[in-house]
């Protein structure tokens, strides 16, 4: 099963959803999040890095374009925001190749910005906003 899709509609499920998530894809390290402004991206990317116990503080790196966090067992995740980039020069700049193909987990908000850049192989996290205000996250392996 390579798409799956997850509704919820309260903040208080966030961390059923990023379980779900991380269990969807384990095996694909670069996850891309999809979603208009205000859609709760960086709030997923939070909740999935309490779920794999991150032992630092988790925000997003609008302004530095990608933070760096450990979980308890010493794994990297790399967690990128391309918002504010002009082109995929500024990505390549900060060696955004070197941490996609690194082989550790990758969660990149705004990857229209470096389309030109992902590697074949994702795990693409669509957030849709609901009119109650709720959410339907649609989860897709691409290239898998």
């Amino acid at each position: 099963m390579n798409t799956k899709s997850i509704q919820y509609n309260s903040l208080s499920e966030i961390k059923t959803v990023a379980k779900s998530i991380i269990d969807f894809g384990q095996k694909t390290p670069v996850w891309i999040f999809e979603g208009q402004m205000g859609a709760g991206k960086t709030t997923l990317v939070k909740a999935i890095c309490e779920v794999l116990v991150v032992t630092s503080h988790v925000q997003s790196p609008t302004f530095s374009l990608v933070n760096e966090y450990v979980t308890k067992r010493g794994e990297n995740i790399y967690h990128f925001d391309f918002y504010r980039i002009k082109n995929e020069d500024e990505a390549m700049d900060i060696g955004v190749e070197d941490y996609l193909y690194s082989g550790e987990r990758c969660f990149i908000e705004w990857p229209s910005k470096i389309a030109n850049l992902l590697p074949t192989k994702y795990l693409k996290i669509e957030i849709q906003v609901q009119e109650d205000g709720g959410r339907i996250v649609n989860l897709e392996k691409v290239g898998v």
